[in-house]
C-alpha cells in the first residue's frame, strides 16, 4: 500500500460519505470503504503468514518490517473515519443495517488507538516478531535427526519415558540458555504495553487488553471469577486425572514429562503420513455433510493448507484469512502425534466458520471476537470422533479418551496463563525473577501435580515462556477455556 494514495483515498471517503444525499448513498461509501478494507487485511495476512513460512528469509522479515511500521499509521485512518461516522447524524442507519454489535466493535476499535501510542505499537509488533524468530532458530540434534521445536515434540508423547525424559531436558535447556533475552524480550513487552494503556488513559493495561479483545458484554471481574470456578471445580477433578494417569502408567511418582501420555503405550499416533491424512481427511468431510467437503477440497486444491514442519518455519498452528478472495488459510506443524489430527480439526473448524462467514458486509464480522471464534474449532475437534478409526484404526477410541481427559485437564493449565497474565500486567515493575515466582503461584494454585524433577527452568517458573501467546496476543488465553466449557 502507499499511504500517501491511501490518505487521499479516506479523504474522499470521508467527503462522499458526508456529502451523500440518502441512505443509499451513504450505503455505496460503506460498501466502497468495506473493499478497501478486504484489500489491506487481506496484504497484512498475506505479509505476516509469508514471514511465519520462513522466519529466516531476509526479504520476508524487512516485509514484515514495512508493514509494521505502517500499520498504526493505517489503523489512524480507519479509526478515524469509525470515529466520524459514529458521531455524525447517520450512525442510526449503521446499527440498523449492520446490527448494533459493529458499533460496539467500531468504538472498542476507536478506544484502543490515538496517534500518541505509534512508536509503542510498533515497538510491541517487531519485539513479538523478535520472540517468533528467537523459538525457531532452536534446534536439537537428536538421534541422528535435527529438529527444530515442533519436530522435537513428537518424543515428548514417546512410549519411553527415558525418551520423554531427555526430550524434555533438550527442550528446556534451550529455554534455560536463552532465558536472558527471553525475559528481556518479555519485559519490553510489558512496558510497551503499559505505555500504552497510561498514554490512552485507561487505569492498566488488562482494561486495554480487553478492550482490543473487543470484550464488549464481560470484563476482568467476571474473569476472575470463572477462575475460582475452575480453581474449585475443575482442578480437584484434574487431580483425580492425574491420579489415575499415574497409576495407569504404573509408576511411584507422576513426573512432568509424564504427563503428555495417559497410558503405557504412549500417546496414540496417526497410521501414516502428511498426504496419507489428507486423504483421509477428504474422506471424513465428505462424509460429514454440510459443505465441509466441498469446502476442504476447496483449501486443499487451492493450496491454502501448509501442515507440514520445516527448518525455519515458525512454530505452532493458526488459521488467517484473505477476505478479499473469501479464503482461509490454516498453519500448522505435523510432526507425527495426535496433535497433528487434533490441531488440523482445530484449524479447519476455524476455516470453516471464516469461509461461511466470507459473505458478511463487514470485514468485522467475518471473525467473530476470540471467545466465540474458539468454539467453532474446539467443537470440530469433537464432531470428527465418529471418523477417528479412519486416522487412528484400532487405536481410535484411545484416542478419543485420551482427547477428552487432556480437553479437561486443560482447563487449569488455560486460566493459570490468564491469571499469570493478570499478574504480570497488574505489577508492571516486577522482574524477571518475580515473573518466575508468579508463574510457581499459578502452578501451586492450578496444576500442584507439576513436578519438573530436575529440569531446572520450568522448576524455577519459566514454563510459561514456551506459550507465544503470552508474548504476542496477550490476554487471549482464556478463550480457549471459555470456549472449551
Amino acid at each position: 500500500p502507499d499511504l500517501e494514495a491511501l490518505t487521499r483515498r479516506y479523504a474522499e471517503l470521508r467527503a462522499a460519505y458526508d456529502e451523500a444525499a440518502d441512505t443509499a448513498a451513504r450505503r455505496n461509501v460503506l460498501e466502497r470503504w468495506e473493499a478497501l478494507r478486504r484489500d489491506l487485511e487481506t496484504w497484512s495476512s498475506w505479509v505476516g503468514l509469508r514471514f511465519q513460512q520462513d522466519t529466516r528469509d531476509p526479504e520476508r522479515k524487512a516485509a514484515r518490517e514495512a508493514r509494521d511500521e505502517m500499520a498504526p499509521k493505517l489503523t489512524e485512518l480507519e479509526v478515524e473515519l469509525m470515529k466520524h461516522i459514529m458521531a455524525g447524524p447517520h450512525a442510526e442507519e449503521i446499527g440498523a443495517r449492520f446490527g448494533r454489535h459493529l458499533l460496539d466493535l467500531w468504538t472498542c476499535k476507536a478506544a484502543s488507538y490515538e496517534p500518541k501510542i505509534e512508536e509503542e505499537s510498533v515497538a510491541e509488533s517487531k519485539t513479538s516478531a523478535a520472540y517468533t524468530e528467537l523459538v525457531s532458530s532452536a534446534r536439537f540434534d537428536f538421534r541422528g535427526e535435527t529438529l527444530n521445536l515442533s519436530q522435537l515434540g513428537k518424543y515428548a508423547q514417546d512410549a519411553d519415558r527415558d525418551t520423554r525424559y531427555v526430550a524434555a531436558r533438550l527442550r528446556w535447556g534451550w529455554f534455560e540458555e536463552h532465558a536472558e533475552e527471553l525475559d528481556r524480550l518479555y519485559g519490553e513487552l510489558v512496558r510497551v504495553r503499559c505505555r500504552q494503556a497510561e498514554k490512552l488513559g485507561y487505569p492498566s493495561c488488562v482494561e486495554l487488553a480487553y478492550t482490543k479483545r473487543g470484550r464488549t458484554d464481560y470484563d476482568r471481574s467476571d474473569v476472575a471469577r470463572y477462575r475460582v470456578a475452575v480453581r474449585e471445580h475443575v482442578v480437584p477433578l484434574a487431580a483425580r486425572l492425574r491420579e489415575r494417569q499415574r497409576e495407569a502408567l504404573g509408576v511411584d511418582r507422576l513426573m512432568a514429562w509424564d504427563l503428555p501420555v495417559q497410558d503405557p503405550q504412549g500417546s496414540p499416533k496417526p497410521a501414516g503420513d502428511h498426504d496419507w491424512m489428507l486423504v483421509r481427511a477428504r474422506a471424513m468431510f465428505d462424509a460429514m455433510g454440510d459443505d465441509l467437503g466441498g469446502f476442504f477440497a476447496l483449501m486443499a486444491d487451492g493450496g491454502f493448507l501448509d501442515l507440514k514442519a520445516r527448518e525455519g518455519k515458525a512454530g505452532g498452528g493458526f488459521c488467517t484469512s484473505f477476505p478479499r478472495y473469501g479464503m482461509p488459510f490454516i498453519f500448522a506443524n505435523f510432526n507425527g502425534t495426535k496433535h497433528d489430527v487434533e490441531v488440523f480439526t482445530h484449524e479447519v473448524g476455524h476455516a470453516f466458520q471464516c469461509w461461511s462467514s466470507r459473505d458478511q458486509p463487514s470485514v468485522d464480522y467475518v471473525w467473530p471476537t476470540l471467545e466465540a471464534a474458539e468454539v467453532h474449532s474446539m467443537s470440530l475437534e469433537f464432531l470428527t470422533w465418529p471418523h477417528m478409526e479412519k486416522f487412528f484404526g484400532d487405536d481410535a477410541e484411545r484416542f478419543r479418551r485420551t482427547h477428552l481427559t487432556e480437553s479437561l485437564l486443560f482447563l487449569a493449565y488455560g486460566v493459570a496463563v490468564d491469571h499469570f497474565q493478570h499478574l504480570v500486567f497488574d505489577n508492571p515493575a516486577a522482574t524477571p525473577a518475580d515473573r518466575l515466582g508468579m508463574w510457581q503461584e499459578m502452578r501451586r494454585t492450578y496444576m500442584p501435580w507439576e513436578d519438573w524433577g530436575d529440569i531446572r527452568r520450568p522448576a524455577e517458573g519459566g514454563l510459561w515462556q514456551g506459550q507465544g501467546h503470552i508474548y504476542g496476543v496477550p490476554f487471549y488465553y482464556i478463550d480457549y477455556t471459555l470456549a472449551q466449557v
